[in-house]
């Protein structure tokens, strides 16, 4: 029986696997990336990014200060680039928006009061 089944003598140390460890690091490293995307979400409170039924407006500003609008209603998710050109059409003005000195900015709408 023994000339069938290969049994390591008991002065032979085992054998290890040396990629052993290296498995483990990626599964802790997996772990951390997702408790991390977790605590982001959570602390910039943007669990509307995952939810499917939420509506959400954001702007975007890069280095060179070109801003960029992005809408996602429920699946759908829109980007919107500024080009700095200036048109020109009928229509009505609808209000104001005020920049406030923290960056704020602040809609304040027409009221067309008639007497």
């Amino acid at each position: 029986m023994g000339r069938f089944l290969k049994l390591p003598s008991p002065d032979e140390p085992p054998e290890e696997d040396p990629l052993a460890g290296v498995a483990n690091l990626f599964d802790v490293s997996i772990v951390f990336i997702v408790g991390l995307m977790i605590t982001l979400f959570s602390v910039y409170r943007m669990g509307d990014l995952v939810d499917a039924t939420s509506e959400v407006t954001m702007v975007k500003t890069n280095a060179q200060g070109g801003q960029e609008i992005i809408v996602k209603k429920g699946t759908e998710i829109t980007a919107y680039k500024f080009t700095g050109e200036s048109l020109s059409g009928n229509g009505e003005r609808l209000g104001t928006a005020y920049r406030l000195a923290n960056g704020q900015i602040i809609y304040v709408p027409e009221t067309n009061a008639t007497p």
